[in-house]
């Protein structure tokens, strides 16, 4: 019974920390709309500079606490709320989920910048000098009662805030309707700008109370996050009680489980992935309200044409082909995921793009792909790329099933959380038999992987593999075209319109979201495949949930609608590693440049494709310049095989000449305009038209 009450004493404390953090977390979304995917995130940087502040530079406990929660916490908050979501309000609730993507995201790869994360940061809890006091038999100690005492006090001050105030009842009303609330006096500005530096404020007390506790680390802090995503769901995003009932359903079942739970090699990661699947099936019980704030303003997805699209395809693999030719081997090695990445990114387009579900656990499927080729593809069959593929897919169709009862943020939630179970325990699983049969993932290490034979041939080396890689993107890149231009593709579109319209008009959504998660799977774990090829040898960490957000974000930047975004999102996720080749300093600047272009997303909401193929049209259309340019990087490309000139001045005369031939053939295609000449000059100035005389005569007329 005492080591019942000990584990319950801990955690009531933990406990206590989540409500703290999703009361924030609700605070958040019930006065601004806005689900804040980085609010661990604020918590994270917090307890780093609290542990700068004390640790790293001695300052006094006090001064440290209020410099945080008094300073850095609310300017923090002042500047997300002017900075990043006040020019993305006026989008839809997908624009606004990606900007606290990428403010997480960013988050994490400052923190790895700032602090070393190699290096341990212990950091000792309050009031460690002072003797635990008994609770019946169960010891307490003061840093455990100030957690919960501090959480009962933000439970009062946020009910009398909110319901109490005419700050809180400005708050609230602010979400449902700005114009309305604009129209009574008030100002959701302000509003808005209150709800962020107080939601911040809690995170950054969450943080500070739980870190003692953990490891001082970016990521693990940073997904904490996830219990408390658990207790805002038990409250249904809007109801600050119920929030704290599931903080301590969720504070209770992660220490009972340290305490109970079996020891075997099986287990240990069920412990850490508790919350992910307790929010997992929170999700699917609970009956979730309308979204608050949330007005669709949906992008239009064009059909492209399939000879376009056959075009880009070629273009890739002659890209590819290049890089291959002109590349070294280590060259290779760094650059060659930008088409198997790709392939990862391109998945988002029918699930995203064309059907509007949002997914944060593509690169999840990936990994999955990938450890299946691993164990099954030793020998370079072909039947195990399509086993990865198949498997991938049915690993989607799983998400599918329940994601049915998903929309919005609570299916980005539902597939965070299912990402994380995949890291946190199915991943790490050794080796077990079901039926006879033996399944074996990452088996607790690295897998090894080997190349495919094709035609005999085993493709092993890095350029082989790249064009493979190549190929395969633009086969899929021309499957996922002529998809939309299919009527499933047609209906996929009426699903993202309206999934209630699609239904009551005959559709059938659970088939639809089945076909559309498994192929969106399967996708990814191709690319996963050939991604596991290419790096001989991967690990569970290559395809966590923090992995996988940079993809995502750069998969969003370029445009869910265009066929093109795997190209560019390979490239764009891969290319900047050209920086760190030039200057190894540049690491952590190119960690944060995925983030850095996520939180502009909202001076481009259509993507920077449909922006970049606007640019690049007309040298596309002009017979002088485009022959010209092809001759031009043929040439410098045999001048490259044959030593002539390095990569360096290849790489920079393909981009002169690009932009040259592209400014010039805009020139020629520019409309011509001619001088505005006053009337008393026409047929002077200019030659005299025959609708001259009219446009006179109407004007004499009318004076």
């Amino acid at each position: 019974m005492e080591q019942f009450l000990t584990f319950g004493i801990v955690g009531l404390s933990t406990a206590a920390i989540y409500a703290v953090i999703g009361s924030g977390l609700v605070l958040t979304y019930v006065t601004t709309g806005v689900f804040n995917f980085a609010h661990g995130a604020a918590g994270m940087l917090a307890a780093f500079c609290y542990w700068q502040f004390t640790v790293g530079w001695g300052w006094p406990v006090p001064l440290a606490l209020a410099l945080v929660l008094l300073v850095l916490a609310p300017g923090f908050g002042l500047a997300v709320e002017r900075v990043l979501m006040r020019p993305v309000q006026r989008l839809g609730e997908a624009e606004r989920l990606v900007m606290t993507v990428a403010l997480l995201s960013g988050a994490i790869a400052a923190a790895r910048w700032i602090w070393d994360p190699n290096v341990p940061r212990p950091l000792g809890v309050f009031f460690a000098d002072r003797t635990p006091f008994h609770l019946g038999p169960a010891t307490v100690t003061w840093h455990q009662a100030l957690t919960m005492t501090v959480a009962v006090a933000v439970a009062a001050g946020l009910w009398f805030l909110l319901n109490r105030t005419r700050t809180g009842a400005e708050m609230r009303a602010t979400v449902d309707d700005r114009a309305l609330v604009q129209l009574t006096g008030a100002d959701p500005v302000r509003a808005s700008r209150v709800a962020w530096i107080l939601g911040t404020q809690l995170a950054a007390i969450g943080g500070i109370l739980i870190a003692p506790t953990v490891a001082l680390d970016a990521s693990q802090l940073s997904l904490l996050i996830v219990s408390a995503y658990t207790a805002a769901v038990f409250g249904r995003l809007r109801s600050l009680p119920l929030t704290f009932a599931g903080a301590i359903v969720v504070g209770c079942l992660e220490s009972y489980l340290t305490g109970y739970l079996p020891q075997n090699d099986y287990l240990p990661g069920l412990r850490l992935a508790a919350p992910a699947l307790l929010l997992f099936l929170a999700l699917l019980v609970f009956r979730h309200p309308r979204l608050r704030g949330r007005d669709r303003r949906l992008v239009q997805v064009p059909a492209p044409t399939l000879r376009g699209t056959a075009v880009f395809a070629l273009s890739t693999v002659a890209f590819a082909v290049v890089l291959a030719t002109t590349l070294g081997e280590a060259d290779l090695v760094t650059y060659g995921p930008i088409f198997s990445l790709g392939i990862v990114a391109l998945s988002y387009i029918p699930l995203a793009g064309y059907a509007g579900q949002i997914s944060l656990c593509q690169l999840s499927m990936a990994g999955i792909g990938a450890v299946v080729w691993g164990h099954l593809g030793t020998h370079g069959g072909l039947w195990a790329l399509a086993a990865a593929i198949a498997v991938s897919a049915a690993a989607g169709a799983l998400i599918a099933v329940p994601a049915l009862r998903f929309s919005g943020v609570y299916l980005a939630l539902g597939t965070a959380a299912f990402a994380v179970v995949l890291d946190r325990w199915i991943f790490t699983l050794p080796s077990f038999d079901v039926i006879g049969v033996r399944i074996a993932l990452f088996d607790q290490g690295s897998v090894e992987m080997a190349g495919p034979s094709l035609f005999g041939l085993r493709l092993d080396s890095e350029a082989e593999l790249m064009v493979l890689a190549a190929v395969c993107l633009g086969l899929a890149s021309l499957g996922v075209a002529r998809l939309r231009r299919s009527g499933f593709g047609r209906r996929l579109i009426a699903l993202r319109d309206s999934e209630a319209a699609y239904a009551t008009l005959g559709g059938n959504l659970l088939t639809t979201k089945v076909l559309v998660f498994s192929l969106s799977a399967g996708i990814a774990g191709l690319g996963g495949a050939l991604y596991g090829m290419q790096q001989r040898s991967i690990t569970a960490e290559q395809f966590s949930l923090v992995a996988g957000l940079p993809i995502f974000l750069v998969a969003v930047i370029g445009g869910l609608g265009a066929v093109g975004n795997g190209l560019f999102a390979g490239t764009a996720f891969v290319g900047p590693n050209l920086l760190i080749g030039l200057a190894s300093w540049t690491q952590n600047i190119v960690s944060v440049l995925p983030a850095l272009a996520g939180m502009g997303l909202g001076h481009s909401p259509q993507g920077i494709i449909t922006r970049f193929r606007r640019q690049w049209e007309p040298l596309g259309r002009d017979r002088i310049a485009l022959p010209a340019l092809l001759g031009g990087l043929t040439l410098g490309w045999l001048l490259r095989l044959t030593d002539l000139v390095n990569g360096w001045t290849y790489l920079l005369g393909s981009l002169v000449l690009a932009y040259a031939l592209r400014g010039c053939a805009a020139a020629r295609q520019a409309p011509r305009t001619e001088p505005d000449v006053p009337v008393e000059w026409w047929g002077v100035r200019r030659p005299w038209r025959p609708q001259d005389g009219e446009v006179l005569a109407r004007a004499t007329a009318g004076r």
